[in-house]
């Protein structure tokens, strides 16, 4: 089992992730401000309907009572999924009180970039 760290700051907002392989699987815990657990994502690869001979991803996301981590999990478990062609499973938690809606957007940029991160580190092993 390999680990590691990536940590990107924005701003006033610092979003960590630890991804962990598991075999030929990975997990992505990812927090920021108040950590905790909101919302997790899975999601395997699959041929894409469309073409056959691309990847694409098939998820399921719980998300607990009143949280909103939700669309983080999804994308981020379905975009690494069919760029690693691995199973992936992604736990989010991430809070700050009072958030505008472009902060939100900032937050959602930055785990965007969180998720490349990840697959250029996987296309360097």
């Amino acid at each position: 089992m390999e680990t590691f760290f990536l940590r990107v700051e924005e701003g006033r907002f610092e979003i960590i992730a630890q991804i962990i392989i598991l075999g030929e699987d990975v997990v992505v815990v990812i927090g920021g401000g108040r950590m905790h657990i909101g919302a997790i994502g899975i999601a395997q690869p699959r041929p894409s309907i469309q073409n056959p001979e691309r990847t694409s991803s098939t998820s399921s996301v719980y998300t607990f009572l009143g949280h909103k981590e939700d669309v983080v999990v999804k994308t981020l478990s379905e975009g690494l999924s069919r760029a690693l062609n691995k199973k992936v499973v992604v736990v989010a938690g991430i809070h700050w009180d009072n958030l505008k809606e472009v902060e939100i957007l900032q937050i959602l940029d930055i785990c965007k970039n969180i998720e490349e991160k990840i697959i250029e580190r996987f296309r360097g092993i």
